[in-house]
């Protein structure tokens, strides 16, 4: 069902729009990234089976020249068994445990990582097809009050300046319009790359959440996904360093050996062998796995640190996006449109273009400021829900 429902999106997408969460699930379903590390964690699984396994016996098959009529002359064949000290095979499996809980806190993370892209990618598709619009709207308005400038009958040399200058402008929107339609396509080549799917047509609105409060950022470090895989990577660590000291005590081997002589009884030959940890290798092995734990300890620390900062630049700029844009509507637009109107009506009275050009151009640019400022607030607001380790 999940199948069928993944092979409507793509089939879907390529003739209607398709929502970001649809391109999300789909993402998440289908990037071959994720697939890569999933099958890394299938992998481990088997490594975990393995790891509490006894290690292979060996089977020797050895014999002499001696004639048979010798006492000593025999065919032996000998079986070794090496026995792990007690625990070293649970510390093994621990071990292994502990890796598919790092993989598994990876394959997260590579997922938190993958829709942060793609809501980042997202906006910025919103932002740009936004101020595309306007373009095409200021373009609309520029080419009519050019025409009906054009249609006074008399044109003083101002006024013909004027008209020279509306046209300048109408060039300068026609190149913005053009670089903004080329960037939504390679927008959209992104986006399509990172969901996996071939988005042509996304269907988003973006408005301008409350106000952001920093008291409501605080618990953040508690699900960072950085954080939560230096915890498993300590644990990784803590198994490595029991395994380590672990291996300071030697395995035993134990020997049985069956000795066929011709012309003479057979005998069974038994023993015990272990290796002697005179050389001290395992204690500098130890030692170096006590200043990896003793690193990643302050790794960890130091991650900590650096989402607690993160935290306060992506409130910073939410916090900015949202007063410029409350600047611009609540303040500066009211204003302006007023002035709007009266270079407008001044225009179709014969008035003076250049004024009416100023001031078209300053309301555009307010606009812009307006559009960016919601795409920086909502690309902000994804980066903090990075931080927080959210997929959705």
């Amino acid at each position: 069902m999940r199948t069928l429902l993944l092979i409507f999106l793509l089939l879907a997408s390529s003739l209607y729009s398709i929502t970001l969460d649809e391109i999300i699930n789909a993402s998440l379903s289908k990037s071959p990234s994720l697939e890569a590390i999933q099958a890394r964690v299938q992998a481990n699984r088997q490594n975990i089976n393995a790891s509490s396994q006894f290690s292979n016996p060996q089977l020797l098959l050895s014999t002499n020249t001696l004639d048979n009529s010798q006492a000593m002359s025999q065919t032996l064949l000998t079986l070794k068994q090496k026995i792990a000290y007690y625990g070293k095979r649970d510390s093994n499996q621990k071990m292994a445990l502990t890796q598919e809980k790092v993989l598994q806190q990876k394959l997260q993370n590579a997922k938190v990582l993958l829709v942060g892209q793609i809501k980042n990618e997202a906006y910025s598709i919103w932002e740009l097809q936004e101020l595309y619009k306007i373009i095409e709207e200021y373009i609309k308005l520029t080419r009519r009050n050019i025409e009906l400038y054009e249609s006074y009958a008399t044109i003083s040399e101002n006024q013909h300046m004027g008209i020279m200058q509306a046209e300048l402008s109408l060039s300068e929107l026609k190149i913005q319009k053009n670089s903004l339609k080329r960037e939504i396509y390679s927008a959209y080549s992104r986006l399509s790359y990172l969901s996996a799917v071939n988005v042509e047509n996304l269907e988003i609105t973006l408005l301008l959440d409350k106000k952001p409060k920093l008291s409501d950022l605080k618990n953040i470090t508690n699900a960072n996904p950085d954080i939560l895989l230096k915890e498993r990577e300590l644990q990784e660590q803590n198994a490595k360093l029991e395994i380590a000291t672990l291996n300071n005590y030697p395995d035993i081997n134990l020997i049985a050996g069956y000795s066929y002589r011709k012309n003479f009884d057979d005998f069974l030959n038994l023993g015990v062998g272990l290796s002697l940890p005179i050389y001290s290798t395992e204690e500098y092995k130890e030692e170096e796995q006590r200043a990896l734990l003793l690193s990643s300890k302050s790794q960890k620390e130091d991650i900590k640190m650096s989402v607690d900062s993160r935290v306060k630049i992506y409130y910073a700029q939410m916090l900015s996006s949202y007063e410029i844009y409350h600047i611009i509507h609540d303040e500066t637009l009211p204003k302006l449109s007023h002035m709007f109107e009266l270079a407008n009506s001044s225009i179709s009275t014969g008035g003076d273009l250049f004024k009416y050009i100023n001031v078209l151009f300053s309301k555009l640019k307010l606009e812009q400021k307006s559009i960016n400022s919601v795409a920086n607030y909502k690309r902000a607001q994804a980066q903090i829900s990075q931080l927080a380790g959210e997929i959705k």
